[in-house]
């Protein structure tokens, strides 16, 4: 309505005074300079709003004067409402850069295969690293006598992931394409650092899976006890739904960009990728690269470096690659990966269901702690709100942070996520350990989005052939038959109990909730999906 009455007044006197400049930056660009709604929020202007109303309706215009006062009253109003929003800046960027969408990329694959130098040379190409700090990394990996490892170091930054090579932790960081926002996850290739890798996973939506084409290197990973078999079956039982496969290392002297090499490494990884559940067709795309020179990554690759290669680059890939939407309006289901203290109980994690907004009040399961939400930072950025699919940290009030542990889940009051001591699932044995039976009795650790616990399996309940389920007709149902045990490669529902209290989903409900891995002394000895929980209220069947 003020519109109205600065419209009717000369335009000259629009024109706000140098000093509030700040005002005008906080103006949307189709607002006009003067109006109210440049930016601040409404709240603070309602109060004035009816006396400017009524004054516009009852009086033609008023003098220059009474114009400039009103202007100026108005412009200390938005003042004071910026200056308190200040430090909150970032939120209006917010509410503009909310077109983008978000993804979760993670960075798989065996160890060496060049992971960290791919995801350093996507922060450097996407100008997230300026040239000085290439350079400090340069050198310090010359001094190390280790020259090729500098890209790495963007994303490895603790001392003995550089001194060794390896990483170990993690890494995060961002970087945005045309559309869309990511966030890397770099996972740790070595097979010691598995369970890092499948906190990295849980948390990802897309996974690019890098292979070496160096003559070895890539058999190393593949073969049997190779970590890219074991990192592809993670990715699509942690709902890592589309890939990326990068053979990387082309520029490598063994390789030279040669064709030959890459149809190999691609003729030898479809019947695997579609043995482990992807449809290639669909959600698997393949791209060659070079990490360390940053060929065919943000632009497409030059013809006079690989005359063959006429498809997209990486960015192109990623950019335009679709994923499933999650609810922003479903309860809220948010996994908890860490926390700490700072002013307050601040949580961190990524929100799989749901919208977190400020001032929302919330359950902490299974403890059932009443919370209130006080702040919501997105990549250290503050926000009003959060919706699925946001890695967050979220501020809390009215719990202490050493009553949280990682595998509790922020969910929604009216429609609190489950907690329960048993549940029933479907697991695919993918591999035993030598002179192991699958039975009741068996124990191992289970993995179940942030969730690390030990369990046992307290009955096999049914087997399933899938190639009979295929050809079955479903009105001559045979009774089912309770196995003793079951082998390699076996499908089969049973119970499993865990000791301690654990936050899950039907897979059917939440799929981020509801799929799980089981390893055992340090390998993945089957993948699985909870099918029956307890009914509610209620821990056990």
């Amino acid at each position: 309505m003020e519109h109205d009455a600065h419209a009717e007044a000369p335009p000259p006197q629009h024109v706000p005074p140098t000093e509030d400049a700040t005002v005008d930056d906080w103006a949307r660009e189709d607002a006009e300079p003067m109006t109210v709604d440049s930016g601040a929020p409404e709240e603070g202007v309602d109060e004035a709003a009816p006396d400017a109303a009524a004054a516009a309706d009852a009086a033609p215009a008023p003098p220059a004067e009474g114009v400039k006062e009103i202007q100026s009253s108005l412009q200390s109003l938005e003042l004071k409402t910026n200056v308190a929003a200040h430090e909150d800046a970032h939120e209006v960027e917010d509410e503009a850069g909310e077109q983008k969408r978000h993804l979760n990329v993670v960075f798989i694959g065996h160890v060496d295969a060049g992971k960290s130098t791919a995801g350093g040379q996507i922060l450097f190409l996407s100008g997230q690293v300026d040239d000085r700090t290439i350079q400090k990394y340069e050198k310090e990996a010359k001094d190390k006598s280790r020259e090729s490892w500098y890209m790495a170091y963007i994303m490895d930054t603790n001392e003995e992931e550089r001194a060794k090579g390896k990483t170990v932790e993690v890494g995060r960081a961002h970087f945005e394409t045309e559309h869309t926002r990511f966030t890397i996850l770099d996972a740790p290739g070595h097979k010691s650092y598995v369970p890092n890798m499948i906190s990295g996973a849980s948390q990802a939506d897309i996974g690019v899976l890098v292979i070496s084409a160096r003559k070895g290197e890539f058999e190393t990973g593949y073969e049997k006890g190779g970590q890219t078999r074991e990192h592809v079956l993670l990715a699509k039982t942690l709902g890592v739904a589309k890939l990326v496969v990068v053979i990387n290392k082309m520029d490598e002297p063994t390789v030279k960009w040669s064709k030959e090499r890459y149809d190999e490494i691609e003729s030898k990884m479809i019947p695997f990728l579609k043995s482990s559940g992807y449809n290639v067709k669909k959600d698997v795309q393949f791209l060659p690269i070079s990490g360390l020179l940053g060929a065919n990554m943000k632009t497409r690759m030059d013809k006079s470096i690989c005359s063959w290669w006429d498809g997209p680059c990486l960015f192109e890939v990623l950019d335009q690659i679709e994923v499933p939407l999650r609810d922003p309006k479903g309860p809220v289901r948010m996994p908890i990966i860490d926390k700490y203290k700072d002013m307050g109980t601040v949580v961190m994690g990524k929100i799989e269901s749901g919208t977190i907004r400020e001032g929302d009040s919330l359950l902490i399961m299974p403890n059932k702690s009443h919370v209130k939400v006080i702040g919501v930072s997105l990549d250290e950025k503050k926000v009003r709100r959060a919706g699925p699919a946001e890695n967050v940290r979220v501020k809390l009030s009215g719990v202490e942070e050493e009553d949280i542990m990682t595998g509790f889940v922020l969910s929604s009051v009216a429609n609190p996520v489950g907690a329960v001591t048993e549940f029933n699932a479907q697991l695919q044995i993918l591999e035993l350990l030598d002179n192991a039976i699958f039975t009741a009795g068996y124990k191992a650790v289970l993995h179940i989005h942030s969730v690390v616990e030990e369990c046992e399996i307290v009955e096999l309940i049914e087997e399933i052939d899938m190639k009979k389920r295929k050809d079955a007709d479903p009105k001559k149902k045979k009774p089912k038959r309770k196995p003793l045990f079951v082998k390699n490669g076996a499908v089969v529902v049973c119970r499993i109990q865990v000791n301690n209290l654990i936050c899950i989903e039907n897979f059917s409900d939440f799929p981020q909730l509801g799929r799980f891995t089981l390893r055992t002394e340090g390998k993945t000895v089957a993948v699985g999906k909870v099918v029956a929980v307890p009914p509610a209220g209620s821990l056990t069947f």
